[in-house]
């Protein structure tokens, strides 16, 4: 029996189109609806799909996200557009506040796909992520049907010298500071006072190697600096680079620029094999760890040897400590090392975990409950921490671990002795790297896209002015 598809309630915020958006209105076209969250790897995984699908068939059909935030930060309609312009989404979107929307579909899980037909009848529901090609067939073989013109979408443009920046890692030998301009898709390095020294990447986004001008990303994360080349989380691509600083040339060392479908590849080069939104990068000895967030484990690269593998995590979507065999992630971003243990901003448990190096690694939980819907922004010890989505760590010198409390728009500080979590500084938007010298911690303030410089002597933050530093348009 055809169920036919519940109305979009005009009274809820609609973004990227001037009037709310009715199923009434579109009765000549599929309609697609797209069930997501801002901060959901999933979700954001499905996007370039997504986009080849609406621009496919822009003819007959018109796609219409559903935002239904799992954080509190997720909820607020500023945030979410934020999120439309850093994934360059033009298509209109509901706010779906308070899951009206979500339980009049029935929806379970993020991403959900649902396809209604021009009668107003659903006649797909796809739950989770898909392989592009059966996704593309599966929509695609109800479309023929339908014809019209396109509903107009509106775009936004950014035009600043930094878009969205995320990633940070610092040369202390040469005193600089490189900058993943994720929005960009481009690496800005420049001194610790912030005069411009170089651009690695082109001004737009893809997948090639070559020199510092001519390689090509796709949002960039995570970076890891090794005294001569930066290491680079290229997670629109699902590979790392590395960019030499030498010879001036960009390589890509893991990541086939396939999208991983698998939890725990054989160990094998790690160029060959296909990897899942790698976002955060530490070094320890011949090592480069990789946060694998797609997949929700921690890989490791034998730089020595390019072999690459999974050192530890289920896969299931989840905070379990103890062993290797046992060990479950949510999500896991940004990464910090002391050389001897590994500190992960598990952002979907919104906690901080510990990982002791060793060739029989354990996982614990520093501070944060690791449920998945547990969440807040309270200081304190062990469980009673509440944070919301953490997406980077970083150690200062004196030994305590800095966080990105990204969704509760602060900075916070851990000490790794006491294990007392507090807050240091309030009034950012949504932080998402951090790397730190003897006397500074660095903050790229993502939704500001501006580098904040806070001074552990002063205890006061200033705005890095970024000088010369070009825009995509200028440059």
């Amino acid at each position: 029996m055809p169920v036919r598809a519940p109305q979009l309630p005009a009274d809820l915020p609609w973004l990227n189109t001037p009037a709310p958006v009715s199923l009434a209105d579109l009765r000549d076209r599929f309609v697609l609806l797209d069930f997501w969250t801002y901060g959901c790897i999933n979700c954001l995984n499905l996007l370039p799909t997504l986009k080849l699908i609406e621009q496919k068939y822009a003819a007959q059909l018109t796609v219409i996200g559903v935002h239904t935030g799992k954080f509190a930060a997720e909820q607020q309609p500023e945030n979410i557009r934020s999120a439309l312009l850093k994934y360059g989404i033009g298509h209109p979107v509901i706010v779906d506040r308070d899951r009206a929307i979500w339980q009049a579909y029935a929806i379970r899980a993020w991403p959900t796909l649902v396809l209604i037909n021009p009668q107003g009848y659903i006649v797909e529901q796809i739950v989770g992520e898909r392989d592009r090609d059966w996704l593309e067939r599966t929509v695609g073989r109800h479309l023929p049907t339908a014809s019209s013109q396109p509903l107009a979408a509106a775009v936004s443009e950014l035009s600043t010298p930094l878009a969205f920046p995320t990633g940070l890692a610092i040369d202390h030998a040469n005193r600089r500071l490189f900058i993943a301009d994720t929005g960009h898709h481009r690496i800005v390095v420049t001194s610790l006072s912030g005069q411009l020294q170089t651009i690695i990447g082109s001004d737009s986004a893809g997948l090639q190697d070559g020199g510092f001008t001519d390689s090509q990303f796709q949002r960039p994360q995570g970076l890891a600096w090794d005294g001569e080349r930066l290491y680079i989380a290229d997670t629109g691509n699902h590979c790392v680079r590395a960019a030499d600083f030498l010879t001036g040339q960009v390589s890509t060392v893991a990541g086939s620029g396939q999208q991983s479908r698998t939890l725990f590849p054989h160990c094998g080069i790690g160029s060959a094999l296909p990897l899942n939104a790698p976002w955060g990068l530490a070094l320890v000895d011949c090592y480069l760890y990789i946060s694998m967030a797609g997949a929700h484990q921690i890989w490791r690269l034998n730089r020595q040897t390019q072999q690459l593998e999974t050192y530890l995590g289920t896969g299931a979507e989840g905070c379990v400590d103890g062993p290797a065999a046992a060990a479950a992630f949510a999500q896991p971003s940004g990464l910090a090392t002391d050389g001897k243990r590994l500190y992960v901003a598990d952002s979907e448990t919104s906690c901080i975990r510990q990982i002791e190096l060793s060739e029989a690694p354990t996982v614990r939980t520093l501070c944060g409950s690791g449920a998945l819907f547990d969440y807040g922004d309270r200081d304190g010890v062990g469980e009673a921490v509440r944070l919301q989505h953490p997406l980077d760590v970083a150690i200062a010198p004196d030994g305590c671990l800095w966080i990105a409390d990204t969704y509760n728009h602060k900075l916070k500080r851990l000490n790794l002795a006491t294990k007392y979590c507090e807050t240091v500084l309030i009034d950012l938007f949504e932080p998402a790297g951090l790397s730190s010298t003897d006397s500074a911690c660095y903050i790229a303030n993502a939704n500001k896209h501006a580098i904040i410089q806070y001074d552990f002597g002063l205890q006061q933050s200033r705005r890095l002015k970024l000088q010369t530093v070009c825009t995509i348009e200028s440059c």
